[in-house]
């Protein structure tokens, strides 16, 4: 029987091998910087090499654990972080050039709590500029690209993450979403992810000068990308470990009370304004079918105000954005990323003003709409995405092309504005005429529930499979 390599493991079975003694720390470790090596020169995935302090801290674990110290959860995992979020002795650039020397003092709550669970970090990975792209290049690194090929992006803000491990770079890529920066690069590369809900992970630059705007506060979350369901299940619960430097954060357990069952999960094909594609519409019934065959009670049903909240919600955004942000990206930023602000502004209009402070309190009025219904529906089916993924530079082609990256987006930003944790999974792998790419759906779930979805994600993935299988072999 052959082994998997060590590279394609998921980080489940390189944590259980590392704390058992089967594996060491710096074998595991050693075998994703090789892997880093053989694929990262053709996807500029990993933007920082971080291999020599990498080497260096999985031989002091393994040191720790011959001399009998406890092991982490992630025991001798390799992961890599964001470039938008502190790692002490490492730039926080944010992929902007100006930015390129800002050496962070300390490592933000995310990066000490995998850390402190025993996550060896291999590398940092890319993002756009301000990382406010669901596309990813920026003059300071240039592009990431799909290992899927080159027809399709890689997705953004967290494109590095899900291009690095869905290829095999480190088993967990850190990302952070703030309206949709997990899911879109999760959907590109056919990874996995959970965006949490609002408080869930704490959260903080120790390099910021200014705490940012309430909507960036309320919107944005940190989380991972996977290649497999059930690593989020293994990993999540560390990334939720409280840190005072977030007054917001909310400590509570990973895993809550089991529902009575069957669960009840709502699902609609509702793509509004924008037509859904046949190859999307399958990818929606894939996962339909997989958790009826499940168990789970599956109801078409339409969910409330998801347009509404979503454009009002992004709208609130950019006026924040345009008022607080602006000034950094007239500055600092490239002429492609003024030309898409610029765009931004016109299919979102910004609210100003006692305007925006209005449509900031009616936030509470589409979260409250979205947790009555969840009460009856505790999981929702949506599509991420009304079409398959674009090409990259889509958002740099007028309106047309902002329209269909982040106009077409609903169902991704509605749930930033209500702070509600949704899943993106992959259910179908498509054959399109200008080459294969997967296809990912959405599940919301209850709010403090991100364990219902992974449940379902780990559901739905048990009868589908997982889309890197097929992904290496066609890059072998």
């Amino acid at each position: 029987m052959t082994q998997t390599p060590i590279w394609q493991q998921t980080a489940t079975e390189i944590a259980s091998q590392t704390r058992a003694g089967d594996l060491s720390a710096e074998d595991a470790v050693q075998a994703s910087i090789d892997r880093m090596n053989a694929a990262n020169p053709a996807l500029n995935a990993v933007v920082e090499d971080l291999s020599a302090e990498a080497l260096t801290r999985a031989r002091a674990l393994d040191a720790d654990r011959a001399q009998g110290k406890p092991t982490g959860p992630l025991h001798g995992v390799p992961v890599t972080i964001k470039v938008n979020v502190d790692q002490a002795g490492h730039a926080t650039t944010n992929g902007v050039v100006a930015r390129k020397n800002m050496i962070a003092p300390a490592d933000a709550p995310i990066v000490a709590n995998l850390q402190n669970a025993g996550a060896v970090v291999i590398g940092r990975t890319n993002t756009p500029e301000f990382s406010f792209r669901a596309d990813t290049d920026n003059p300071l690194y240039g592009r990431t690209h799909n290992p899927w090929g080159k027809h399709v992006s890689a997705g953004g803000s967290s494109g590095g993450a899900g291009s690095a491990v869905m290829s095999g770079i480190g088993a967990l890529g850190h990302g952070n979403d703030i309206g949709g920066s997990l899911r879109f690069p999760a959907a590109a590369n056919g990874a996995v992810t959970v965006k949490p809900g609002l408080g869930r992970v704490p959260a903080w630059n120790p390099s910021q000068t200014a705490e940012r705007g309430m909507l960036a506060q309320s919107m944005s979350v940190q989380g991972l990308i996977t290649r497999s369901a059930a690593d989020l299940h293994l990993a999540m619960p560390t990334m939720i470990q409280p840190d005072p430097r977030d007054p917001f954060h909310v400590p509570m357990p990973w895993h809550g009370e089991a529902l009575d069952g069957p669960i009840r999960v709502a699902f609609t094909k509702n793509t509004f304004e924008f037509d859904l594609h046949p190859e999307v519409s399958l990818a929606l019934d894939a996962a339909k079918d997989a958790l009826s065959d499940a168990g789970y009670l599956v109801e078409e049903v339409e969910p409330p105000v998801v347009r509404e909240a979503g454009m009002v919600g992004y709208r609130a955004l950019m006026g924040e954005g345009r008022a607080l942000k602006d000034p950094d990206v007239g500055n600092e930023g490239s002429d492609s990323i003024k030309a898409i602000f610029d765009e931004y502004y016109i299919q979102f209009e910004p609210y100003e003003g006692a305007e925006l402070l209005r449509i900031m309190a009616q936030r509470s009025h589409y979260a409250r709409q979205w947790s009555l219904f969840l009460q009856k529906y505790p999981l929702v089916i949506t599509p991420f995405l009304p079409t398959p993924f674009f090409v990259p530079d889509r958002d740099l082609q007028g309106p047309e092309g902002v329209r269909e990256v982040l106009g077409a987006a609903i169902y991704s930003y509605s749930m930033n504005f209500m702070g509600l944790p949704a899943g993106c999974i992959p259910t179908r792998l498509a054959e399109l005429p200008q080459g294969t790419q997967p296809i990912n759906v959405q599940i919301v779930g209850r709010r403090w529930r991100e364990d219902l979805i992974v449940d379902a994600m780990i559901a739905v993935e048990d009868r589908i499979g997982r889309m890197c299988d097929p992904l290496w072999q066609r890059m072998s």
